[in-house]
Parts: structure tokens; C-alpha cells; sequence
């Protein structure tokens, strides 16, 4: 017999987990979200936010040691006091923790502390921080797990010289060196910060380029800025194993060349990120003993309203596929929640925009060029270019470019791709431009405020319909 009985469970209580239940309460469901560790999940905890208060830092460190350049002298070298930063930056963390544990409640929501374990396609059996156990019915059963890093056999953690991204944003050193093995968005955000804080940066990254999938112009601008920086990047490399030596670590790369040739390096550091992806956290929850279906990567399958095969359970965010963002997750929850309170709704968006937080920033909506070309569009590029920017010159990034892919025969907008300042702040237009069905004489006809970044936006319509103003058309 159940303990207690809601409309609603919530298992895990992240980006998903968390907007799912509030929105239940709003709904007037009876819904409980359960949570074994810290409210926020990744993101909030040692993801989205310590890494993005990280890099805000690390921007404002490289901003003070070139300021004599615009006038500002006498500041002198800024040195960084890891422990006193490492404390602004908890102290973020635990306001936003606290701030959802406050929304739940406002919200009608409750939360249990406790490790779930589904027993059924209705009941959910909970062991409480104190050992004992209680069961909890509920018409509805939310999967929100999230997922957590990756790790290499040959690079076990040991949480100091070997370490994960959750070491990674907790650091009360900046390391001498290091060597970051994995050139995708974790990788490459983390290795920026501490190159800006003076680290020798090296990446090890498997395939032959950085940020794979994401628009090949945009990293470009990206690896020159990070090479310009002194970083060494190793493309089409493994890294095999390492040994401590007396002056640190001694990596094993190996390197395969364009001709497929094969060469093995040692490199020295004194810090290794592995950041070589996530994997989802579907093990251990009890859903095959229900009959859930769970791919061979570990991602539960779902249906456009969020659904497993087994209709009275859901899964959301991390746990139920790519891409592994946030806001995705968010979103899953949301609509998740109208479903099961009766309302219509369903994962129908055009586009899920994602933000890159290296130096410069990359961010991107909808179709590459391509893959708009691998679907039979014939396609127009708009490009602005940042150097051609008063803004951008007045903070002083004028590296990338705001870039729009176009259907030429039509003119609407296919994909959004920009590197360079507040990429991840623009991109925003992108995304409300591509769900709205904007066509490039929209974007170039809507006034776009002078000075700003945003303007690029407006431009790259309009020299795609060769009539730019700020630059010359093609």
C-alpha cells in the first residue's frame, strides 16, 4: 500500500526536473520532486552557471591587463586569488539553488529529499536521507536524471592532477599547464578560462576538427583566436595514457596525419580536463524491471509529448537524448507537464539554439550551410563581419562575424551562426526569427538600434540581398 499518492512524481530535481514540477503546481497538479543531491542538478551546481561565472572572470582578468591599451594605465598586472573567486562564485550558486527550492514551494510543489527507485508504472519506492524507505503512488511518473561525465579508463579521476568538469570549476589554483583532452563545448570553455588566467593550454581532441557538427567558419575563428593566445591544438589525436614525473605529467598522444600516418608524442602538464562528453544517468532507476525501452547509449526514447513507451512514464532533458542543453531540458519539462494535466502540447519547435562560451563566443541556430545544401536548398550567405562593427571596436572584439544561411529561392532564413561578442546573447533574434518563419527581408527591413552588436544581425540579412549598407555586397 502507497505511503502517499500524487497526480505527479518528479525523479531529479535539474533544469528538467525542477521547471517541470513548478509548472505542475501552477496546473493545480498534486506533484513531488524528488532529489538525492543538490536542487539545480548539473547546471546550477558545477555546470551553466559556475563555469559561465568562471568565464565572466576570466574576461574581466584579460580586460584589466590590456586596459593601458585604451588609455587606462597604472592598474599593473592583476593577479588572481583563486580561493576568494571560487567564493564569489558559491555564493551565485547557492542564491540560484535556493531560489528554486523557493519556487517549488511557492509553487505548490513538493520536494523529498531521497533516492527514487521506479516499481512500478505508478509507484516509486524512495530511500530517505535516513535509510528507511516510502513509497509513492502517482498517476504520472517524470524520468528528469539528467547525466554526468564521461570518464577515460586510462585517465581516472583522482580529483586533483587527473580531474572532471566538477573539478574543474572548483580549482583554488590556476594550474602552470594544462591539457584539456576532449575539443568540444566543456572542453574548450574551461580551457579558455584558465588560458586567459595565464595556463598553458593544450587540446587533444579525436576528430579532425574542434566542436564537431558546429559551423566550420565559426571555429576557425575560434582555434586562431585560441592559437594567437598560445594554446596547442592536436586534431586527429588519442590521448593514450600518462605517467607523473618529477615535474608533473607526461601525456602519450597519439597523432594521425592526412595521410592516416601515426606518430606518438609526449606532452607535459601539469593538469588533465577530460571532457570527452556525458552520458546519461538511466541506470539503476528500475526501468527495465517496468519495461521502459533505453537505447544502447543509455537515452530513454520518447514521443513528441515527452512519453516512454510505457504511456504513465516520462523522461525529459539529458536522460532522454541530444542535444544535452538546458534550456531543452527546461522546455521538456514545461510541456510535460501541460500534457499531463490534460493540456495540449508537444516538443514542435523549428529550432534549439546552443551557446558556445569560449573566447570568442559561437553561437548557432537552425541549419548549417551544410546541411541546408544536404537538403536540397540552394542556399545565399549574409555575413557581417564584427571587424566592421563601431561596438564591437568600442569593447574592443572585432574577431568573427554574424553569418545568416538563406534559401535563395525564397529568402528565408535557414540557420543562424555567429562568432564573436554576446554571440551568445544575439543569437537569441535567431532563434525567434527562424520559429516566426522570417524571411531575410524581415530581418533586414526591422531597425536594428545603433550602437550595438545587434545591428550585425540586420546587416548580414541585408547583404545576403545585396543591399548592405555597412559593408560591401558580394
Amino acid at each position: 500500500m502507497a505511503n502517499k499518492t500524487y497526480d505527479a512524481v518528479v525523479i531529479g530535481g535539474g533544469p528538467g526536473g525542477y521547471p517541470c514540477a513548478i509548472r505542475l503546481g501552477q496546473l493545480k497538479q498534486k506533484v513531488v520532486c524528488i532529489e538525492k543531491a543538490e536542487l539545480g542538478g548539473v547546471c546550477l551546481n558545477w555546470g551553466c552557471i559556475p563555469s559561465k561565472a568562471l568565464i565572466a572572470a576570466s574576461h574581466t582578468y584579460e580586460k584589466i591587463l590590456h586596459a593601458d591599451a585604451i588609455g587606462i594605465v597604472g592598474a599593473g598586472k592583476p593577479t588572481v586569488d583563486a580561493p576568494k573567486m571560487q567564493e564569489w562564485k558559491n555564493g551565485i550558486v547557492k542564491k540560484l539553488v535556493g531560489g528554486v527550492g523557493m519556487l517549488l514551494n511557492k509553487n505548490g510543489a513538493e520536494l523529498m529529499r531521497g533516492t527514487a527507485t521506479i516499481t512500478g508504472k505508478n509507484t516509486v519506492e524512495v530511500t530517505l536521507p535516513d535509510g528507511t524507505k516510502e513509497t509513492i503512488e502517482a498517476k504520472s511518473i517524470v524520468v528528469a536524471t539528467g547525466s554526468t561525465t564521461i570518464e577515460i579508463p586510462t585517465f581516472k579521476f583522482d580529483g586533483k592532477t587527473i580531474i572532471g568538469a566538477k573539478e574543474a570549476v572548483n580549482l583554488t589554483s590556476i594550474p602552470k599547464r594544462l591539457l584539456v583532452i576532449g575539443g568540444g563545448v566543456i572542453g574548450l570553455e574551461l580551457g579558455c578560462v584558465y588560458q586567459h588566467f595565464g595556463a598553458e593550454l593544450i587540446v587533444v581532441e579525436a576528430t579532425p576538427t574542434l566542436l564537431p557538427g558546429t559551423d566550420p567558419d565559426c571555429v576557425n575563428v575560434l582555434e586562431r583566436a585560441m592559437t594567437k593566445r598560445g594554446a596547442k591544438i592536436y586534431k586527429n589525436a588519442k590521448a593514450l595514457g600518462y605517467e607523473k614525473t618529477a615535474t608533473g605529467l607526461a601525456v602519450r598522444v597519439e597523432i594521425t596525419d592526412d595521410k592516416g600516418a601515426k606518430k606518438t608524442e609526449t606532452l607535459e602538464t601539469d593538469v588533465v580536463l577530460v571532457a570527452v562528453g556525458m552520458r546519461p544517468h538511466s541506470k539503476g532507476l528500475g526501468l527495465e524491471s517496468v519495461g521502459v525501452k533505453v537505447d544502447e547509449r543509455g537515452f530513454i526514447p520518447t514521443d513528441k509529448q515527452g512519453r516512454t513507451n510505457v504511456p504513465s512514464i516520462y523522461a525529459i532533458g539529458d536522460v532522454s537524448g541530444p542535444p544535452l542543453l538546458a534550456h531543452k531540458a527546461t522546455k521538456e519539462g514545461e510541456i510535460v507537464a501541460e500534457v499531463i494535466a490534460g493540456h495540449k502540447a508537444a516538443k514542435d519547435w523549428v529550432t534549439i539554439p546552443g551557446a558556445i562560451f569560449t573566447d570568442p563566443e559561437i553561437a548557432v541556430a537552425g541549419m548549417t550551410e551544410a546541411e541546408a545544401k544536404a537538403k536540397g536548398f540552394e542556399v545565399k550567405i549574409g555575413k557581417m563581419p564584427f571587424a566592421a562593427s563601431g561596438r564591437a571596436m568600442a569593447v574592443r572584439e572585432t574577431d568573427g562575424f554574424v553569418k545568416h544561411v538563406i534559401d535563395a529561392k525564397t529568402h528565408q532564413l535557414l540557420g543562424v551562426h555567429i562568432v564573436g561578442p554576446s554571440a551568445s546573447d544575439l543569437i537569441s533574434e535567431g532563434a525567434l526569427a527562424l520559429e516566426m518563419a522570417a524571411f531575410a527581408e524581415d530581418i533586414s527591413m526591422t531597425i536594428h538600434p545603433h550602437p550595438t552588436l545587434g545591428e550585425a544581425f540586420g546587416v548580414a540579412a541585408a547583404h545576403s540581398l545585396g543591399h548592405a549598407i555597412d559593408i560591401l555586397n558580394r
